[in-house]
């Protein structure tokens, strides 16, 4: 299985050669955990730690 790629900054996971949140290239695949995201805005986890758009995101980066 491959690894997945995660945006530094945001800590969302990335398909694409940019960030679709920040439009950065600087990414990793060493990452710890997943936080599936549907409505941020409803969410008391998103709103704790800053997300404000739906997707996947890395709890942990290096």
């Amino acid at each position: 299985m491959a690894s997945k790629k995660v945006c530094k900054k945001c800590k969302v996971f990335v398909t694409g050669p940019n960030c679709p949140l920040c439009n950065g290239t600087q990414f990793t695949e060493s990452w710890k955990g997943k936080l599936t995201i549907f409505k941020p805005e409803e969410s008391l986890i998103a709103q704790k730690i800053g997300i404000k758009k739906a997707g996947v995101y890395a709890v942990k980066t290096a």
